[in-house]
């Protein structure tokens, strides 16, 4: 497993009976994980210091109580990069930390590459974490997104951390149906990333199923992939699916000979503790 351990602004501070206790810069949040079964807390102290929680509902979904007034959105920072998190309906706070990884990952890759014309294809790319990392690194990013108010928030992290004059694309639409158009294009990207949901619909209804969709839309990339690529990486939360089964995918709809294939699991550590939760899994292949 590769875990997380560089954040400053981010620690899970507590773990017990399916949720996390996290300080989030100078928040701290209460929200459920599933990994988390155990019922023991090591830290009872600590939960009572919580600004808000997430509760779940019997009926899906679920809603924020707060202890204590939280702003709209704050800042967070991973090295040199900064993030505005605001907490969302299911949860969610636009930013997976755990991610840290994989930004690391790729700003190496991409920086030890000597190259300067590196272009980036970031897929289901969410608030833009990877488009940040690989702006910051030096490469162009095409960052693709069906979600309006999701792109708009990537903007807001790419403007934060200092890099709204990098060559940053942004485009809403179906992620499949604009791999489709760039095929017709003949237009080329050195690197892939893809971040795609278990279930979620495009802005015009398009249904997405990873199961029944991740393998046909790897071979529409393999399309895009220059002729000398740089690396391509597909990270999942889906319940079920082992790493191995996206390094497979990954092998036989690239057919890449000149690099190696990996997989496995992202996780983030408890502070003043042994523990680590599992977050996430990924697929990757690199030159």
């Amino acid at each position: 497993m590769e875990i997380s351990r560089d954040w400053k602004d981010y620690e899970i501070l507590d773990m017990s009976d399916g949720e996390k206790l996290e300080h989030w810069g100078n928040i701290v949040l209460i929200r459920p994980d599933p990994q988390i079964i155990w019922k023991e807390k090591i830290y009872p102290e600590k939960w009572k210091n919580a600004n808000a929680r997430y509760n779940r509902s019997n009926k899906g979904g679920g809603f924020w109580e707060y202890n204590k007034k939280l702003p709209e959105a704050w800042q967070v920072h991973y090295k040199d990069l900064t993030f505005n998190i605001k907490p969302m309906g299911f949860k969610h706070t636009g930013l997976f930390p755990e991610q840290a990884v994989n930004w690391d990952w790729m700003i190496n890759k991409i920086q030890l590459s000597g190259r300067k014309d590196i272009k980036v294809l970031n897929l289901f790319a969410y608030t833009g974490g990877a488009t940040v990392a690989c702006s910051y690194a030096g490469a162009s990013v095409c960052h693709v997104d069906s979600s309006k108010g999701m792109v708009a928030w990537a903007k807001e992290n790419v403007s934060s951390s200092g890099l709204s004059d990098r060559p940053v694309r942004f485009i809403i639409d179906d992620v499949t149906k604009f791999v489709q158009r760039e095929i017709r294009r003949g237009n080329k990207y050195d690197a892939i990333i893809m971040d795609p949901p278990s279930y979620g619909r495009g802005k015009n209804g398009e249904v997405w199923q990873f199961e029944n969709n991740i393998s046909d839309l790897v071979e529409l990339c393999s399309q895009v992939l220059s002729d000398d690529p740089l690396f391509f990486l597909i990270n999942s939360y889906t319940t079920g699916i082992s790493s191995k089964v996206l390094e497979n995918i990954l092998s036989l709809k690239l057919k890449l000979k000149n690099g190696k294939y990996a997989s496995g699991e992202i996780g983030l550590p408890m502070k003043d503790s042994s523990l680590v939760l599992p977050c996430g899994i990924y697929g990757r292949w690199e030159k």
